[in-house]
């Protein structure tokens, strides 16, 4: 076995990317303070092929040095835009026709694995502050939550931790056609 180099793992350009057809998932980062989170996300949102990334509040935006340190140019490649308000995006996304699920612990939540995406829905997925979670006031505004099954002490992932596990999931679910 030998570990394979860049030049062979058969990535598309930054340009190419622009172009391809994304998955129909938009991720919202509810007051996300670290960069590195951020830049996380801009990465895994690039590897999966995400539509875009809305960044609410106090989350930073690029250029950014910080975020650039974990997206690594996936900050250029992703699509992003910058709300001041959570609910703007959220209002945005919901004319546009998006299904809204918060990423958090809430009553009646839909466990990670018993999630179904429908056929041909576009989803908006909503990660919340590092410390705090998605706000009450954002969940109330979604149709509905979605739980990591968690079963040891701490009650929580670290939030980049939490999108790439849901991020995955959705994802797989959506190219096998896991309807």
């Amino acid at each position: 076995m030998r570990k394979l180099r860049t030049h062979e793992l058969g990535r598309i350009s930054a340009d190419e990317y622009k172009t391809t057809t994304k998955n129909p998932v938009v991720v919202v980062l509810d007051n996300i303070r670290s960069c590195n989170n951020i830049g996380s996300f801009f990465r895994t949102s690039d590897a999966l092929l995400l539509e875009a990334i809305h960044l609410c509040g106090i989350t930073a935006t690029p250029p950014n040095k910080e975020i650039h340190k974990t997206a690594l140019d996936a900050e250029k490649s992703v699509d992003w835009k910058y709300f001041e308000q959570t609910e703007d995006s959220l209002a945005d996304l919901k004319e546009k026709g998006y299904k809204i699920f918060a990423i958090e612990q809430v009553e009646n939540s839909i466990m990670l694995p018993d999630f179904q995406p429908k056929e041909n829905e576009k989803l908006a997925l909503v990660f919340g502050n590092e410390v705090k979670g998605v706000q009450q006031k954002i969940i109330d505004l979604c149709d509905g939550a979605i739980e990591i099954p968690q079963y040891g002490t701490k009650h929580s992932f670290n939030v980049s931790v939490s999108a790439g596990i849901v991020l995955w999931d959705i994802f797989n679910k959506i190219r096998n056609g896991n309807f």
